[in-house]
């Protein structure tokens, strides 16, 4: 056995390991990879490389999105901008069966979309929708369900940190391209739970509708502008090229702290806690991507994507059947996993096996985040699911049951957008992007 494969299992090894006796995920990673450096090098060049490979996988412009998008959506999970559009959400919705469950969907999508975080969403939408559904006499099992399985379309309808992170793992991938090819699958995923819920509805008899006075639909349109306009802002700015992913962050935060304080719903006290929240989940994303580019070093080293590329093709040569492996794969890792480490780690993994099928880089880009975000509302792990679960104030396992349909049509969205690449890629080819 030489010295690549006995650096590649100690790695490995190693990794879950620690994983299994309740290590955090970025410091197993980082341990492990220097340990399978140390298979390698001697102490002093893993010690040197490993610091060197921290300092190359944080120096990058396009990361300072991270937390200024981070700070962005909890500035606005704070200042009363997830209430306008649920108000927008009931004018969109309340001509389907299942209104209420139908206006989660919708300020899920609209909500997500503008702080990029699915747990966000849950929060912010689940904690004022579900006492509304409950005076309605809607079941919590199925509000819950509907909340959690629609909470992660803004994990795929930019702006999306887990895009950022993939477009920085995989090199010269177009954040941009890679936002506008998240539009069509997010909004996908959001109309299947819209139907999934819409026919359950019917059939348990919720068909309350919301009924508007012009006047009043009126003033909700114009009271959801402002914060809708974050969007056009945002996706129009890095489109027309005023300003990059990152610039557009800063202005992100800026426009959210005007506009809450405009309406009213935040003060400066609570600031404090806003931007150490911020800090906190910051750190997490940022040394996951630190510890994880000494493990991408040991990767390439090893040549782990080469061997598990001929391991696959050793077992078919059809395209059909390796992207069908490439999803249960990754599918089953994000039931345990973060989507952001899960990236880190399988990116350099399967985007090369992908690129030889003649996948783009955006369409698998697309693929991995709406694989992993499938599994942030799974058991064990799923921190939409946790989220949901305890904002609806009801048992995990007491929504799973109900989340199955969901999943089903979710996963059907999953297929067509896997083997349909113009799902994907139609929005960045006609925007000229790829």
């Amino acid at each position: 056995m030489d010295i690549a494969t006995i650096a590649a299992l100690v790695m490995l090894i190693g990794t879950v390991f620690f994983l299994i006796i309740g290590t955090p995920i970025s410091i197993s990673v980082g341990i492990s990879s220097f340990l399978a450096m140390l298979m390698i090098l001697p102490f002093s060049g893993a010690v040197v490389t490993s610091s060197q490979r921290i300092f190359v996988g944080l120096d990058s412009f396009a990361l300072l999105a991270i937390p200024f998008f981070i700070l962005a959506g909890n500035i606005m999970n704070s200042g009363g901008i997830a209430l306008r559009l649920i108000n927008l959400s009931k004018i969109v919705s309340g001509c389907f069966p299942g209104s209420l469950a139908q206006t989660n969907t919708v300020a899920n999508m609209l909500f997500g979309s503008i702080s990029g975080s699915g747990v966000a969403s849950a929060a912010a939408v689940g904690g004022i929708m579900s006492p509304i559904q409950k005076k309605e006499n809607y079941d919590p099992k199925f509000s819950a369900a509907v909340n959690i399985a629609s909470a992660p379309t803004g994990m795929l309808i930019p702006p999306s940190n887990t895009l950022i992170v993939y477009a920085t793992v995989a090199g010269s991938v177009s954040v941009s391209a890679l936002f506008m090819a998240g539009y069509v699958p997010g909004i996908l995923w959001g109309v299947g739970v819209m139907i999934v819920a819409g026919f359950i509805a019917k059939r348990r008899g919720y068909i309350h509708k919301n009924t508007m006075e012009f006047k009043e639909i009126f003033r909700v349109l114009l009271d959801s502008i402002p914060s809708l306009s974050l969007i056009f802002i945002v996706i129009g700015g890095i489109l027309g090229g005023i300003f990059t992913a990152t610039e557009a962050s800063a202005i992100a935060v800026v426009y959210s702290l005007f506009l809450s304080f405009c309406y009213k719903n935040l003060s400066v006290k609570q600031l404090p806690k806003i931007f150490l929240d911020t800090a906190k989940m910051s750190a997490i994303v940022i040394f996951m991507l630190a510890t994880s580019s000494i493990m991408s070093w040991v990767m390439a080293f090893t040549q782990i994507p080469s061997i598990i590329a001929n391991s696959l093709l050793s077992i078919t040569d059809n395209p059909i059947f390796i992207l069908l492996i490439i999803n249960i794969v990754l599918l089953f890792v994000g039931t345990f996993m973060d989507p952001t480490p899960a990236v880190l780690i399988f990116t350099p993994i399967f985007l090369p096996i992908c690129m030889n099928l003649g996948m783009d880089p955006v369409h698998f880009g697309i693929l991995l985040v709406f694989n992993l975000s499938l599994g942030t509302i799974t058991p064990p792990v799923g921190p939409i699911l946790f989220t949901g679960c305890k904002v609806a104030n009801i048992e995990i396992e007491d929504v799973v049951k109900m989340l199955l349909p969901f999943f089903l049509i979710i996963f059907i969205i999953l297929m067509l957008a896997t083997y349909i690449p113009s799902i994907s890629m139609f929005v960045p080819k006609l925007m000229g992007l790829v």
